[in-house]
């Protein structure tokens, strides 16, 4: 049997991920020198509420090896495969811990696999890895289709600010917005599993309505689309894309997921993201 192994930077609650047998690690988050566990020691509200009063931009920092030891050693006890599934390694140090933690059993049966992307689509993939695990499918196959799946993935964000993402490294070839966005709003993406701009508009408005068009472009008529919104501190606006998606496509089932800390940290309070995935050619 494939047992999956991901983090919360899946976005996907960890009481769903437990409740269909995932395995989850956290992010760091560090507060001067305080540091947080991101799946039992804070969650966003409390991490907000750091984030107004903290004189200085928190850290993250990617699960220790140590951590996974103990989960690969349950996964293999059992003669089952490991299939960790992480992060883009472009904006997360997850990958490579992953790794070096397997470096340790030097066994055949734990695969880590980099996805090139973050939080909904992240989740997208690893719900489908489940799924396909637990439809029998042997974990070259897995791999395979996990990868074919994760290039056809359309993601778009907006953020309050380009501060977050400057100041945390994350930001990319946006970088070149940053000092020319007081009469813009950009809509970035994720390309080669960094931070890219995609279109800059003038309004939130706007650039939610672009980022609609291009999923009900993308959405109609594809039953694998996946489509998931994903925020922080954006709760209206959220909900907005989900009664308008929802109406267009004819659906009433569109997951809205709150994003992690550990995304916050370089996102900012405010970003508003979904992600959907093309039909394949």
């Amino acid at each position: 049997m494939i047992q999956i192994v991901a983090d919360t930077t899946c976005g996907i609650p960890l009481d769903q991920l437990l409740a269909k047998g995932i395995h989850v690690l956290p992010q760091i988050i560090t507060f001067g020198d305080a540091s947080y566990r991101d799946d039992i020691e804070i969650d966003t509200d409390t991490f907000l509420e750091k984030l107004i009063a903290a004189k200085q931009l928190p850290g993250t920092a990617a699960p220790p090896p140590a951590l996974y030891g103990p989960i690969y050693k349950s996964i293999l006890d059992a003669g089952d495969i490991a299939l960790v599934i992480t992060p883009s390694e472009k904006v997360s140090g997850t990958y490579r811990s992953a790794l070096v933690a397997a470096e340790e059993f030097q066994s055949e049966r734990i695969h880590v696999l980099d996805t090139g992307t973050i939080a909904g689509g992240l989740g997208s993939l690893v719900l489908q890895a489940q799924l396909w695990a637990q439809q029998g499918m042997d974990i070259e196959t897995l791999k395979s289709s996990l990868r074919l799946m994760a290039a056809r993935e359309k993601v778009f964000f907006v953020v309050d600010t380009l501060e977050y993402l400057y100041k945390g490294g994350r930001i990319g070839g946006a970088s070149r917005l940053f000092g020319s966005v007081l009469q813009i709003m950009p809509i970035l993406t994720v390309r080669g599993g960094q931070v890219e701009p995609y279109e800059k508009v003038r309004t939130l408005k706007q650039a939610l309505a672009t980022i609609i068009e291009i999923d009900l472009a993308v959405c109609r008529n594809n039953p694998n689309a996946h489509l998931t919104i994903s925020h922080c501190a954006a709760e209206e606006q959220a909900k907005q894309l989900k009664v308008r998606l929802e109406r267009e496509l004819g659906l009433s089932d569109i997951p809205v997921f709150v994003v992690p800390p550990a995304i916050v940290v370089h996102a900012g309070p405010g970003v508003i993201t979904t992600s959907c995935f093309s039909v394949p050619e």
